[in-house]
Formats: C-alpha cells, sequence, structure tokens
C-alpha cells in the first residue's frame, strides 16, 4: 500500500478558490475563498528586499507564496524556495509558481525541524511573515489554514533564529510583523544578526503604525536605525470608498516596484 501526499485537492476544490490578481495584474495566485488570504502585507515584505539576478531566496512559512512569489516576478533570475508546514498551502504554493511561470522549489516542513539537505544550504535572502499573535493572545480562527497562519505555535524568536541560521555571510532577514511584537522581534534579532534597521507602516498620518518591517544582516556591524514611518494613505481619515495610497505606495502594491529605505 503506497501513501499519498495531502494536495490541495484533498482540502480545496476548484470550487473553494478564488484567482487573486497582485501587482497590478502581473501576477495572478489561487487562494483559499474561506481560510488564509494574503493582503498587502506580504507585497510589502516582497518590497522591501534588496535583491539582484543570481541571488538565492528562502522564505520560511511561504503559504501559498504570495510574498516569495511577488519578489520573483519583481528580479528575474532569483533561485526562490519556500518552507511551508501545511502541506495543502504547500501544494498550492507550487502550483502558483507553475501558473505564473516562476521556477521555485517549495518544501513542507516544520521550519524548527528542517530537513537536512535544506539545512546544509545558505541563501543571499531569508524572508518571513511569521504569526502575527502570541498563543492565547486572540480567539484562534475556525478555518485550520488561518488558525496556524494567525496563531503562533512556534515562538518567534525560533523563526529569527532559523533564519539567520540559513542566512549566507552579509546575507540580508526580512519580517513583516505587528508593531506591538517589535520588542521580540528585536530581541530575538540582536543576538544573532545586526545592522537592524526598522521601518514602521502606518496607516495615515498622525496614526500609529500597526506594522513594521525589520531589516537585519548576518556579520552586520552597523547602528540601530528606527526610520520614520512610511504613510500608506493620502489622507488623515478615510473619506471615500476606494484606494487612495500614496504614489509610493501605489507603485509597490500595483507595479511591483521596490520599497526605498530611506538612506538606502
Amino acid at each position: 500500500m503506497t501513501c499519498r501526499s495531502l494536495t490541495v485537492a484533498d482540502l480545496f476544490g476548484t470550487e473553494d478558490l478564488s484567482a487573486d490578481g497582485f501587482l497590478g495584474g502581473q501576477l495572478v495566485l489561487f487562494q483559499p475563498k474561506s481560510g488564509y488570504r494574503a493582503g498587502v502585507d506580504p507585497v510589502f515584505l516582497a518590497s522591501a528586499v534588496p535583491a539582484r539576478a543570481g541571488q538565492s531566496v528562502l522564505e520560511l512559512g511561504c503559504g501559498a507564496g504570495q510574498a516569495m512569489l511577488c519578489l520573483g516576478r519583481r528580479v528575474p533570475g532569483l533561485s526562490l524556495t519556500g518552507v511551508e508546514l501545511q502541506a495543502p498551502y504547500a501544494d498550492l504554493a507550487r502550483r502558483n509558481a507553475a501558473a505564473n511561470d516562476l521556477a521555485a522549489t517549495v518544501v513542507e516542513a516544520d521550519l524548527a525541524s528542517l530537513p537536512s539537505d535544506l539545512r546544509q544550504q545558505s541563501f543571499d535572502h531569508v524572508i518571513a511573515n511569521p504569526p502575527y499573535y502570541r498563543a492565547g493572545a486572540h480567539s484562534p480562527a475556525a478555518d485550520a489554514g488561518r488558525r496556524t497562519a494567525l496563531g503562533e505555535a512556534t515562538p518567534l524568536a525560533t523563526w529569527v533564529e532559523v533564519a539567520a541560521r540559513r542566512l549566507a555571510p552579509k546575507g540580508y532577514l526580512h519580517m513583516i510583523q505587528r508593531a506591538d511584537r517589535l520588542a521580540d522581534l528585536l530581541s530575538a534579532a540582536q543576538t544573532c544578526l545586526g545592522s537592524l534597521e526598522v521601518l514602521p507602516l502606518a496607516p495615515r498620518t498622525g496614526r500609529a503604525a500597526e506594522l513594521v518591517i525589520l531589516r537585519a544582516r548576518k556579520g552586520g556591524r552597523a547602528a540601530f536605525r528606527l526610520h520614520a514611518p512610511l504613510v500608506l494613505h493620502r489622507s488623515e481619515s478615510h473619506q471615500r470608498d476606494g484606494e487612495d495610497y500614496s504614489d509610493s505606495v501605489r507603485a509597490i502594491l500595483r507595479e511591483g516596484r521596490a520599497l526605498d529605505w530611506p538612506g538606502a
């Protein structure tokens, strides 16, 4: 008797998936209609990475592949690898890569217990969008995919430690996380990485940042930098239905432009 790997069809029928445009339609990605669905967060994460053609990228917890595929569309010629715990989402990431003519290797694994061949590899860039909520800090979602994606099972420090081990010397880590987890993120990163920078993402002028992007470098020695927030929307309050992103943010989300780090 042979054992069959779990596939998207075991969890998601065709009628359970939507085809959603990212980067103004440059990518069309399948996502479950009910389950974990990515918003703008992985797009911002991908835009923050200063990758160049020929470099290697590892995404921890890649889900359906949104962040690494956005990065792969912006920067042709990257070697993309994703790690995903949930088998149906890992299979969906493979399907999304193939549907968009992007080469990517997706490994179904727990990031805290990576396969031996992956533990022998190093990468120029590691990216991750870890679960936003500490265990027990929010009401768990009914859907298993959303529950795993949003609720922390593996400690945030472990995400950072695993990323650091997989980075090549002078390689970059980029993570996006809720602003109220910044202290945890910095505490973990400063033990194994250097040249830490934080870019807050604020919804509007005068509003507190809700998300942050951390940049860190293996072997980096630069002083810590906390940048002024990137303000996402033009107006100070929601005034009408529809988008009112700033020009620079709209270029990131709809045109696939790179995020310009202050002082870069």
